[in-house]
């Protein structure tokens, strides 16, 4: 794992980071029964090269990017860095060859055409599949049904289904039952990282048993416009 000094990025921005950093595990040990267990993906989606450079510095060692391009121009930018690389935004069908490039997962799979267009092009490549029981006619997602077939049509054709991801109501009740079935579906199926959680609610994600955390506003700050 390559380390950067503080001197590698702002220092000012080093320190926030860093600080930031050890509020959210904080957050994470008192809510997460193994919390030693829970990884903090650094979503740096609109801040810069530095910000992914103070977040490695600080301890992280997975970066999560929502843009094709900005994850090319990131990985080309910060190919020194030894940081594991999640393409986190919709998968365009013209686009996938791109993102099993830049990517080592591709989070967000909810179609079959998907999945065999990463086969076709990414040949065992790893994957989480993302779920949606929101309801919220916005949100990307497959039901729980379509999940479980999908992932079973990943692994017939040779993929690497490592997680379940989804995006949790903002309401407290309605985020228990995303991550309550979330837990029990990657149970079922013997998926290992349950990808639930962010800046806001990353606690009850962690009470129920997550096992990756996404976090952008709660080490980097405010975004700035995209």
């Amino acid at each position: 794992m390559t380390t950067y000094p503080a001197s590698s990025a702002s220092g000012r921005l080093f320190e926030r980071v860093r600080e930031n950093l050890r509020a959210a595990r904080e957050r994470i040990a008192a809510s997460s029964p193994t919390p030693e267990q829970v990884r903090i993906v650094a979503v740096t989606k609109t801040f810069g090269p530095e910000a992914v450079r103070a977040a490695v510095a600080a301890g992280i060692d997975t970066v999560g990017e929502n843009y094709l391009v900005e994850l090319e121009a990131k990985r080309a930018a910060l190919a020194d860095l030894a940081v594991r690389w999640h393409f986190l935004g919709a998968l365009q069908s013209n686009k996938i060859a791109r993102a099993a490039r830049a990517a080592d997962v591709l989070c967000g799979v909810v179609r079959v055409k998907e999945i065999n267009r990463i086969a076709a092009v990414a040949p065992g490549a790893a994957i989480y599949v993302e779920v949606d029981v929101s309801a919220i006619p916005s949100r990307s997602g497959a039901s729980v049904l379509e999940a479980t077939e999908l992932v079973r049509e990943a692994r017939r054709v040779g993929l690497e289904v490592r997680g379940l991801m989804t995006v949790a109501p903002p309401d407290p009740d309605g985020a228990r039952l995303a991550f309550g079935a979330v837990r029990e579906l990657a149970d079922q199926l013997g998926v290992p990282e349950r990808s639930m959680g962010m800046s806001d609610d990353l606690e009850l994600a962690c009470e129920y048993g997550a096992t990756e955390v996404r976090l952008g506003r709660a080490l980097f700050g405010s975004r700035v416009a995209a």
